[in-house]
């Protein structure tokens, strides 16, 4: 599948702190780190609907990581799946009238598109369910034969499951109790009460063919992937076990990431998927989280045709800390803009303060878990000098830019 276009990043002189950045299964910040290649694996869209800020969120968080890695010097092999084939997909496709197919297409464009607007640096692997459906029936047909997985016995339907307890390590990710996985597993596209399965949350493997969905031939029967095991195939085939980061947002912590890891793990026995599991917050609107559910969705397609520069969406998104739930409003996005305009009028003038500390605070607040509140406000202070008071150093406004646009993604 192909990406978007790659983004110019200039080179800022000098270096920072090394990554930190806070894990899951840890509970708590640790250094990254990676090899002279830096490998990241972050979970797409379904496309059945357009980029929300939601969306928008999450995959600014992991840009973030990205240049903060790249200014460190490391190359970064960064990965990402979209979900082109999934019940929510033709749920929508039947809605609207339009071939499944279609609707996926059209919504991976205008993401695309999104992406590219927000100035996201894009994936070098940028891979679909439906590319990756060979590489899910072999992973499957291993954790058969290893006994991790089993089909129900159910003659019309062989769907096949992922033994949950098929690790040791089950449920390291999360940290989350027995009864909190029941819940989020019903919740979050599990199907506990499907006769046949072992344990109400053993994930699904492989989908049966059922009348009017596509499917594809395998050893084990025609079907479709499950969602978990997808993101595994993708990881393992692209960059392997134990890679730096898995990415995505918490509502992924479990079941998918959890799941993900464990389909991986069944089949490399000892090894953890990824040595940092990351997730972003979620955004709200009128203290409700944005979901198509409840129909609260704020495009960002539609505030770019709105005439709202991206640059702001960017620097209103990381006005919050990136693992923080938080809010989105008229308010954020005004203050947004203003900073905005502050910033470029203060890079525009002639000369302005030193850069060289500004730079380096804009740089350790970012290695320090991505602190995008403590990293604006540096750049603030030296916006507000530069336009109060001037300075005698005629090369500092264009430093600050160079920084802001490898570091933040926004160009002055």
């Amino acid at each position: 599948m192909q990406s978007w276009s790659d983004i110019a990043v200039p080179t800022v002189p000098g270096s920072g702190p090394p990554l930190r950045l806070f894990d899951t299964a840890d509970r708590q910040v640790r250094p990254v780190s990676p090899g002279p290649t830096a490998t990241m694996y972050v979970c797409g869209i379904t496309p059945y609907d357009a980029t929300h800020l939601g969306h928008a969120a999450t995959y600014l968080a992991f840009d973030l990581v990205n240049r903060v890695l790249r200014d460190g010097g490391h190359e970064v092999h960064y990965v990402q799946n979209t979900t082109d084939v999934d019940d929510p997909l033709f749920e929508r496709a039947e809605r609207d009238g339009v071939d499944w197919r279609e609707l996926g297409t059209r919504e991976i464009t205008l993401y695309r598109e999104d992406m590219a607007a927000l100035r996201v640096l894009p994936p070098r692997d940028y891979i679909g369910a439906i590319e990756s459906v060979g590489e899910v029936v072999e992973l499957v047909d291993k954790l058969l034969a290893s006994g991790a997985a089993y089909a129900v016995a159910d003659a019309q339907y062989p769907d096949v499951y992922f033994r949950h307890d098929a690790t040791e390590q089950f449920g390291y990710e999360s940290g989350y109790d027995r009864a909190t996985m029941d819940r989020l597993f019903a919740e979050r596209g599990g199907d506990p009460a499907r006769p046949g399965k072992r344990d109400p949350i053993d994930a699904l493997l492989w989908r049966a063919a059922r009348p009017g969905e596509p499917s594809w031939p395998a050893p084990f029967g025609a079907g479709r992937p499950g969602w978990h095991i997808e993101c595994a195939a993708i990881a393992l085939n692209r960059i392997g076990p134990e890679f730096d980061i898995q990415g995505g947002g918490s509502d992924l912590i479990y079941p998918h990431h959890e799941y993900s890891a464990a389909h991986a793990e069944a089949l490399v026995a000892g090894r953890r998927f990824a040595r940092h599991y990351v997730h972003a917050g979620l955004i709200a609107l009128d203290g409700e989280k944005m979901s198509k559910s409840r129909g609260n969705l704020v495009f960002v397609s539609k505030l770019r045709n709105a005439g709202t520069d991206p640059a702001a969406i960017r620097l209103g998104l990381f006005a919050g800390h990136y693992r923080q739930d938080r809010e989105w409003s008229d308010a954020v996005l005004a203050e947004a803009l203003s900073r905005l305009d502050t910033w470029k009028r203060a890079a525009a003038l002639a000369s302005g303060p030193a850069a060289g500390d500004t730079i380096a605070r804009l740089r350790q607040h970012l290695a320090d878990d991505l602190d995008t509140p403590k990293a604006l406000a540096a750049v603030d202070n030296w916006a507000q000098q530069a336009l109060e008071y001037g300075g005698p150093d005629a090369a500092a406004p264009d430093e600050i830019g160079t920084a802001v646009d490898a570091l933040l993604g926004i160009q002055l």
